[in-house]
């Protein structure tokens, strides 16, 4: 499905990609009274082409044209879209501006944002932090690559009095401008090197969510990342960190089946021996993240101990499914990186079969 242009419709934002990031960008930028022109080499997708079509959104699917790519005045790629595409590549050689859903985010919003990045738990601990404030009061708007797109949230009915989005690696790479008022690295390991040049690249990727902080926004760290060198040395922010088995003078470290919590103001213990649905350390580690974020975007310690003793384990993440014989079968298909399956493997005591597949991602 092609529509022709006319010469009034040649200066345009171009979306790439028609997945939900992409429908929802295009819907976004037709709200604000921009020209859109969306693109999709799926030609499967007519549904989302006729739904945008509706809104005056000029839409090709089942092929890309050099041509639209080069006159656009922006192109906007879906975050799944690798920047070497050669459409895009091209027409940023000629000049055509790329930019990302962070940026065009940060550009209308003016709530409070918690943003969670790293390889793994970034789901369940963005899921942990919205339930953890809201919780202690805070209305929440749970966003970002946990499902929801953030432009999403400028298009609500209600503003709320946080945002807490899910943030992946590609999201970063196009931010120059986006910028969490709490931003949270959970750890770092290889993964998507399909996609990057090397290791390094990707994490240089992941600490960019701290890249254009301030004095009065706060990065909790695990205290364990790589690349100190390439990003803690150089944050603007206050730093709270979490650490498993080392007792900070400031922030949260797991002690046993314990979470201590030492900020300013704050000196408690969430006991994680009851939890449901969080096993292992690596979890630990989640709920200690969580909770110092919420605590930074000014939730509270009883708010953080509700929410937990009420959360449930979230699909596909070390999930119980049933016993059979004795046996007991978890689902953890979400564990796509080596890391991911270390980590869960250690939570379990018991002798453990693993059944292991998946695709290759260059990692070791």
């Amino acid at each position: 499905m092609a529509k022709v242009m006319n010469q009034e419709e040649m200066t345009y934002d171009l979306v790439v990609g028609l997945g939900r990031s992409g429908v929802s960008m295009a819907r976004f930028l037709r709200s604000i009274g921009r020209r859109v022109v969306a693109t999709d080499i799926d030609p499967n997708r007519t549904d989302e082409a006729a739904a945008l079509e509706a809104l005056g959104v000029t839409v090709r699917i089942g092929s890309h044209d050099q041509d639209v790519f080069d006159r656009a005045a922006r192109i906007i790629p879906s975050p799944g879209i690798p920047l070497t595409m050669p459409y895009i590549k091209k027409a940023v050689e000629k000049g055509v501006k790329i930019q990302g859903e962070l940026d065009i985010f940060a550009a209308h919003n003016t709530t409070k944002v918690l943003a969670i990045t790293g390889t793994n738990g970034k789901t369940t601990t963005t899921t942990l932090a919205a339930e953890m404030a809201q919780a202690s009061g805070l209305s929440c708007f749970v966003c970002g690559n946990i499902g929801t797109p953030l432009v999403e949230y400028l298009m609500a009915d209600q503003r709320k009095d946080l945002v807490v989005a899910e943030i992946s690696s590609f999201q970063l790479d196009l931010a120059e401008e986006f910028k969490p008022d709490v931003g949270v690295l959970l750890n770092i390991s290889e993964d998507h090197l399909d996609r990057y040049p090397d290791y390094r690249a990707y994490i240089a990727s992941k600490w960019s969510l701290f890249a254009r902080q301030a004095g009065n926004d706060t990065a909790v760290l695990n205290r364990n990342l790589p690349g100190t060198s390439i990003g803690k040395d150089k944050l603007a922010s206050a730093v709270l960190e979490f650490a498993s088995g080392a007792e900070l003078t400031t922030g949260a470290w797991i002690d046993g089946q314990n979470i201590r919590i030492r900020t300013e103001g704050t000196q408690d213990t969430i006991p994680t021996a009851a939890l449901k649905g969080l096993p292992g350390d690596h979890n630990r580690e989640n709920i200690a993240a969580a909770a110092l974020a919420v605590l930074a975007a000014g939730g509270t310690m009883a708010g953080i101990k509700d929410a937990l003793a009420s959360f449930t384990a979230l699909p596909h993440r070390t999930a119980f499914v049933r016993e059979i014989d004795g046996v007991r079968y978890y689902n953890d298909s979400k564990a796509t990186n080596t890391d991911a399956v270390v980590r869960a493997l250690a939570a379990f005591e018991a002798e453990t079969i693993l059944i292991l597949g998946g695709r290759e991602k260059h990692t070791d």
